[in-house]
């Protein structure tokens, strides 16, 4: 009996956060302006039910896409690195989408000034910068296993990843000191926002995070044994290589996804697989299904609070996030004997 209600808490768990993640969404379909408005009903306004589904229903579904994506990525990073403070950003995907957006923005506004502005600008618009910022976050990702000498090579790749991270990041300052108007542009994406996701995004993301949620899913036994070492790995027969490899194109995918369409949201993927084990203490299976709740619960939950504390104005969603996963994470260390 206690082993069948041990296999059923994580069951309730994901149900729970599920309810959690259904309630936040509803009340980000209310929230406009600072106060609750209800869509339907003879009272409401025709274009209320317009602004609810073209404008606050795709931000909200697309704050809890990100936010699952980013928690996911969190629970891989944690995985790969065997490291409770690993986070998405790691091996310097942010810094690589930075750099691509900030080198996009520069290029764009030189060729807004020659005679045929147009025919440069239109085949960039059709990919977009959230196409740019998802190639840059995977050309980081990849950057850093090429230096670190593989995808075994784990302080090599935790060092990679700084070193990376620090050099796009200054060359991103470098290409904001020549072109000001670059910085000013970036505002939004280097604050993290939610504000112009749209429908085609969220679909975007909603896919790409099964994709990778089922293929880092099928890696949970590995991830399991991978926790317990490398040379028990090896013993039980894991092919670390492969596995690892995987495990890091996946951690790209889902945070590359992420930023491309938020911009830089802090502490979600660190805070998500924290607040899991903290609640539940689970393998890796579970811990990967509840870590996408938990992140997508978290992001949703302050893109709602951005949106209500300081209403008309709305507060950056990442600024929200960096401080109350900041506050958590805080709260968790104090908790810890010495």
């Amino acid at each position: 009996m206690n082993g069948t209600g041990q296999h059923h808490r994580p069951l309730r768990a994901a149900l729970v956060l599920a309810g959690v993640g259904a309630l936040l969404l509803l009340l980000g379909l209310l929230i406009g302006s600072g106060r609750f408005e209800w869509p339907w009903g003879g009272d409401a306004p025709p274009i209320l039910a317009d602004i609810v589904w073209s404008i606050r229903a795709p931000r909200s579904a697309g704050a809890w896409a990100a936010g699952a994506l980013l928690g996911l990525a969190g629970a891989i990073a944690q995985g790969i690195f065997r490291n409770p403070l690993a986070d998405p950003y790691l091996l310097g995907s942010s810094s690589g989408a930075a750099l691509a957006v900030a080198l996009s923005l520069s290029v764009l506004s030189a060729w807004a000034h020659t005679p045929d502005a147009q025919a440069y600008i239109a085949p960039f618009l059709a990919f977009g910068l959230t196409g740019v910022a998802f190639v840059g976050a995977l050309l980081a990702v990849f950057l850093t296993v090429g230096l670190a000498g593989g995808a075994t090579q784990g302080p090599r790749l935790l060092l990679g990843g700084v070193v990376v991270g620090v050099v796009l990041g200054a060359l991103t300052s470098f290409v904001a000191f020549l072109n000001p108007a670059v910085l000013l542009n970036m505002q939004g994406f280097m604050l993290g926002s939610t504000a112009l996701l749209s429908w085609g995004g969220v679909s975007r993301m909603l896919c790409v995070g099964v994709v990778c949620l089922l293929c880092a899913v099928s890696l949970a036994k590995p991830m399991d044994a991978l926790s317990l070492g490398t040379t028990t790995a090896r013993s039980l027969g894991i092919p670390l290589a492969r596995v690892n490899a995987m495990l890091i194109v996946l951690l790209a995918i889902a945070t590359g996804a992420a930023v491309a369409h938020t911009g830089l949201i802090a502490f979600v993927g660190l805070a998500a697989p924290h607040a899991v084990r903290a609640w539940l203490p689970c393998k890796h299976g579970a811990l990967l299904v509840l870590s996408s709740l938990m992140g997508g619960a978290l992001l949703l939950s302050a893109d709602v609070m951005s949106r209500a504390l300081f209403a008309p104005t709305e507060l950056p969603v990442g600024l929200l996030t960096a401080v109350i996963g900041g506050s958590y994470l805080l709260w968790r260390m104090r908790r810890v004997p010495a």
